[in-house]
């Protein structure tokens, strides 16, 4: 098979490194961000293919241009960008702080698009008519059914279902197809910390009614998704926003 290239944003845990270690275990080459440590075991035993950790605050501009200008000098071309960084602020809409409502509009939302316009020339770049490039982003059923106290974040992936979507149809022309995976609670340290931290545990990880299918998704749940979204099985999916959370968004119970 011939090298593919990706980028993971926010490959250090959770969603992100389980990405990473899919495309690894396929062969790709991987480079991930994050402002976090990576595991030393990503690179040394996630696949045939290679993990490249690279340092990166998404939320700021000259911090993704040099991850970028770094990527680019390994490779002149990528073949896909997933975008899974993402911060929560718990608490109530009129009781949250202006620089907490700031921090999750920054990572949440400027973060993912300042990854995908900046990886837009190397997307194109390999991009083929056998194999158009893919942009995945991170959204949650929060987006239209946002949880008591997690009002910010669910505003925040609503703003990126729209990004996500206007993305899709600039870039589509261009060879690049761009979707969504919106979970549902997924069974991650991300979420876990988020339930913690509400005030008087008002936070639930599986939101104020019980989820269908009767249990919280795991991290591999959603990269299987992500898995189809990268094959060319796919091909004719652009700007979807395709949720995967056990039957919430499907039933009111």
């Amino acid at each position: 098979m011939e090298k593919r290239y990706a980028v993971v944003a926010g490959s250090a845990g959770g969603i992100g490194s389980e990405c990473a270690r899919m495309l690894l275990a396929q062969g790709w080459e991987v480079f991930g961000l994050d402002v976090r440590e990576h595991e030393p075991a990503m690179s040394a035993d996630a696949g045939p293919g290679t993990f490249t950790p690279l340092r990166c605050d998404v939320s700021d501009t000259a911090s993704v241009e040099a991850a970028f200008a770094a990527i680019a000098g390994h490779t002149r071309s990528l073949n896909a960008l997933v975008c899974c960084t993402g911060i929560i602020r718990v608490g109530a809409l009129d009781q949250m702080s202006i620089e907490a409502f700031d921090a999750i509009f920054a990572v949440n939302v400027r973060g993912p698009w300042l990854c995908a316009r900046t990886a837009v020339p190397l997307l194109e770049g390999g991009s083929s008519s056998d194999y158009p490039s893919r942009i995945i982003f991170l959204s949650s059923v929060a987006a239209f059914r946002p949880k008591l106290n997690g009002g910010a974040y669910a505003a925040t992936k609503a703003a990126l279902e729209t990004i996500t979507r206007a993305f899709a149809g600039e870039l589509a022309p261009r060879g690049i197809l761009v979707n969504a995976v919106a979970p549902g609670p997924v069974d991650t340290p991300f979420v876990k910390q988020a339930s913690a931290s509400a005030p008087s545990g008002s936070y639930k990880p599986g939101g104020q009614s019980p989820i269908p299918l009767g249990r919280m998704a795991s991290s591999r749940d959603v990269v299987n998704l992500m898995k189809f979204l990268l094959s060319n099985d796919s091909n004719n999916l652009v700007g979807s926003i395709v949720a995967t959370d056990g039957g919430i968004s499907a039933v009111r119970m």
